[in-house]
């Protein structure tokens, strides 16, 4: 599980998804999320822009992310 500490009070699923490297680009994280075949707490996010915040979980293509808060 990879974890993904917030700069500010949210950010943006594809985003997150390209920060992390799971997705090439924001292009790519949201055909992922078109796809269905991402995850935020366990449910399928079809939101391309849904903010994640501090304490969610975000699940794509087999890598989980925790969401931590701002320091």
């Amino acid at each position: 599980m990879n974890e993904f500490t917030l700069k500010n009070e949210y950010i943006s699923l594809c985003d997150l998804l390209k920060t992390e490297g799971i997705a090439d680009s924001g292009g790519q994280g949201k055909m992922f999320v078109a796809d269905g075949i991402v995850t935020v707490d366990g449910e399928i996010e079809l939101r391309k822009t849904a903010k994640i915040r501090a304490g969610q979980v975000v699940e794509c293509l087999g890598q989980t992310i925790k969401v931590l808060a701002a320091k």
